[in-house]
This record gives structure tokens, C-alpha cells and sequence, in this order.
């Protein structure tokens, strides 16, 4: 039998502006089994504002819904709606340090409000039977002891009855950097997060920040329970293909890149058919050639004509050409 693992056990992070409802699909081509996840949306958005904030295809579960906010009510309406938009997980964001999630009283400030966390958890707990996660950091600003961490884990599981955090190995600064600075100058600590799945070895713990290969994802999952890559899975999304046998176990055949492309035309063309732009969909494809002769032009063809008036499925075939004869063959 297939050893196919939880979905947990390997995720792509969700990043604001990178892994919106094309993105995702366009993943999902690349690994069946890995757990993806919205970019942050907060609760204000779903309840108050004009668009579909949850809008997704079926066909790319399984997803979780990353959720931005505070209120315990708001947070459990907004859970209520997306199970029945059928996500399969709701995660709080506990980890960005942006000024503007600061002002909004969300983000990785909520380190610092536990009680509050837990109550927000325990209320969308209440009312949905989805997992209910939380992403955060090991520590912010001067907060940064182990005992600190474990402080919020501990209430927030015990309180609220979460079961699963994902945790960024590196402190977050709510003021003075960027929230780019705060993904690279703050030092990973990633002893730390296995030092909390030992303390709490009960609770399901998946670690973030910095993982830059599938090897790398081996040697955290001797320690933790699940790996979340953000950065290099969107950058080069090839690396994709080959999760599914390497962490799942899984016996069908990589991904093929070429296929991958060719496997998202129907997808465009239904988009292109209700009005999306084709950059919107491509602009998250341009890694997928990466390290492949061929992937530059592969990159510059889309960027210079998949915004064109008119651009279509024929724009993506002529980038397809300039790299599809210079993909080495399965032997």
C-alpha cells in the first residue's frame, strides 16, 4: 500500500499577492497531496467588503483559509462560511508583523494577547468541525524566550484546544523592520521548534521559515510533524513535482512541466472567457522552468505579452516552445 501521509506534512505557505485562487491551482497540477493555503484574508474583508473573498476551485484541495483578525465572533462567522464553502482548514495568522495587520490588532502582535487567540480559536472550534490551526512565530520584539513561546502554545492549546501551530522559526520585530526584513534579518532558530515537539508531544507541530529544498524538509521532519515551504516554492515551482513521492511516499510518476502548462489550459481559457487578464494566471508560472535552458526565454515571453490585449492560450504555447525541446527525457 501507498504510504500517503497527512496533508500537513508538506504545505506552501500562504503569501499575500503570490498565493491567490490561480496560484493555487496552478500548484496543485505540480503535487496532489501537498496542504495549500490562501493568501491572508482577514475577517472585515469576508464579512464587509464588496468581493468574493473566499472564491476557490474545488479542485484544488486540499486548502486552508488563512484568516486575519481578532474578534472571536467575527473569526467564527467567517470560519462558518468557509466550511460551507468546503475549505478544508481554518488557520489564524499569528506570524505577520506588518504595521498595517499591527493597527488592525492581528498578526504577529497577538503573541502578546494569548487569552485573546485562545478565545478566537475556541469560538470558530465551536462552530465549525474543521481542523482550526494557528501560524505564528517563536517570539516578538523582546519576547523571545523559550518560556514565552511555550506560554502561548500552551494556553492557546489548552484554552482554545488547538492541536496544530505552524511555526515561523525566527522572532518577529513589530517595529523597525520591514515585513520583507522581518522574513530574512531575524535569525532562524530552528532548534527551537524541535525542542517544542519534544515539550509538547501531543500537539501536531509543523516548521516554517527559510526551507530551501526537499532535503532540507527531510532532515525537519525527523523532528516535527510537517514542513511549510513559502518563498522557494513559489519562485521555483518545479521542485513541486517531485513532493508527492519524496514526502507522501507516493508511487505515480513526477509531474512533467511541459504537461503542467498544458494541463492549465482549460482553466485559462475558462478565466479568459469570464474576463481575467492571462498575466493574472501566468505571473505565477514563470519560475517553473528554473535551471532548464529555455526558462529565461520561457519567463520574458510571458512578462512581455501575457499582459497584451488579446493575450491567450497561444501566447503560453509560444513560451512553451522556446524551452519544451530543451527539457531533458525521463530515461
Amino acid at each position: 500500500m501507498t504510504p500517503i501521509y497527512p496533508a500537513h506534512r508538506f504545505s506552501v505557505a500562504p503569501m499575500l499577492d503570490w498565493t491567490d485562487r490561480h496560484c493555487r491551482y496552478f500548484l496543485r497540477q505540480l503535487t496532489q497531496h501537498s496542504l495549500l493555503y490562501t493568501e491572508m484574508v482577514t475577517t472585515g474583508a469576508i464579512i464587509h467588503g464588496k468581493g468574493d473573498y473566499l472564491a476557490w476551485n474545488q479542485l484544488e484541495q486540499p486548502v486552508a483559509l488563512q484568516l486575519g483578525g481578532f474578534d472571536a465572533a467575527a473569526l467564527a462567522e467567517c470560519a462558518a462560511q468557509a466550511e460551507a464553502r468546503g475549505y478544508n482548514e481554518i488557520n489564524l495568522n499569528v506570524g505577520c508583523p506588518s504595521d498595517r495587520v499591527q493597527n488592525g490588532r492581528f498578526g504577529a502582535c497577538l503573541m502578546g494577547e494569548p487569552a485573546l487567540v485562545a478565545d478566537g480559536i475556541k469560538a470558530m472550534r465551536d462552530r465549525v468541525s474543521l481542523p482550526v490551526t494557528v501560524k505564528t512565530r517563536i517570539g516578538i520584539d523582546e519576547q523571545e524566550s523559550y518560556e514565552f513561546l511555550c506560554d502561548f502554545v500552551r494556553q492557546v492549546s489548552e484554552q482554545g484546544g488547538c492541536e496544530t501551530f505552524i511555526i515561523h522559526a525566527r522572532k518577529a520585530w513589530l517595529s523597525g523592520l520591514s515585513p520583507k526584513e522581518n522574513r530574512e534579518i531575524p535569525p532562524l532558530d530552528y532548534q527551537r521548534v524541535y525542542q517544542l515537539k519534544r515539550d509538547f508531544p501531543h500537539l501536531t507541530i509543523s516548521i516554517n521559515g527559510g526551507v530551501k529544498s526537499l532535503e532540507e524538509a527531510k532532515v525537519h521532519l525527523q523532528h516535527v510533524d510537517g514542513v511549510m515551504m513559502g518563498r522557494e516554492a513559489y519562485q521555483n515551482p518545479g521542485l513541486l513535482a517531485q513532493v508527492d513521492r519524496e514526502l507522501f511516499g507516493s508511487t505515480v510518476p513526477d509531474a512533467d512541466p511541459v504537461a503542467v502548462v498544458r494541463a492549465m489550459y482549460p482553466y485559462i481559457e475558462a478565466e479568459l472567457a469570464k474576463g481575467t487578464y492571462l498575466g493574472h494566471i501566468t505571473r505565477h508560472m514563470l519560475g517553473l522552468f528554473q535551471g532548464i535552458p529555455g526558462a529565461r526565454q520561457w519567463r520574458r515571453h510571458l512578462s512581455e505579452n501575457a499582459h497584451k490585449p488579446g493575450a491567450n492560450i497561444e501566447t503560453v504555447e509560444q513560451a512553451l516552445a522556446l524551452v519544451a525541446d530543451k527539457i531533458p527525457k525521463a530515461v
